[in-house]
């Protein structure tokens, strides 16, 4: 695996855009707004939930595309079952009131974030995928937290 430590630039932009609807819905949420009635009054809390929900879905795909280019069976085999806990864990937290419904997606947000991480540790994701995992993963639990106290 690359020792590549400089984030790609477009990794970066992507990866920081993608916290916007996360710092908006809280900064929302804090202010006490809610959004117009959209097809039967969709909420702030509503609209972080599935877009938590959505991420959390994409990471799991991101750790099933790096599975993909494992050599070990074994290695592969746990990586792919790993991948697919994100997003069972936001259709869980989907079901739950909605300040349960953040916190358990701030938690997920960490843990993920460090399983991230890991795969540069072992070696199958470059250091800088590491690196952004763990500030983009910061940053969205911190928001999730802070909305999760204004919920």
């Amino acid at each position: 695996m690359s020792r590549e430590k400089t984030i790609p630039t477009a990794a970066l932009v992507l990866g920081a855009a993608g916290i916007i609807p996360f710092l908006a819905c809280t900064v929302g949420l804090a202010a006490g707004l809610t959004l117009p009635v959209i097809g039967g009054g969709a909420r702030l809390t509503q609209a972080l939930i599935v877009y938590g929900v959505a991420i959390l879905s994409f990471l799991g795909g991101v750790r099933w595309g790096i599975a993909l280019g494992y050599e070990d069976d074994g290695q592969a085999r746990r990586d792919y079952a790993i991948a697919v806990v994100p997003a069972l864990v936001g259709w869980g937290a989907a079901l739950l009131a909605p300040t349960p419904a953040l916190w358990t997606l701030c938690a997920a947000f960490i843990l993920l974030g460090l399983m991230d991480y890991g795969l540069y540790c072992r070696e199958v994701a470059p250091e800088w995928y590491g690196r952004l995992r763990l500030g983009l993963s910061g940053a969205v639990a911190l928001l999730l937290g802070v909305a999760a106290a204004s919920a």
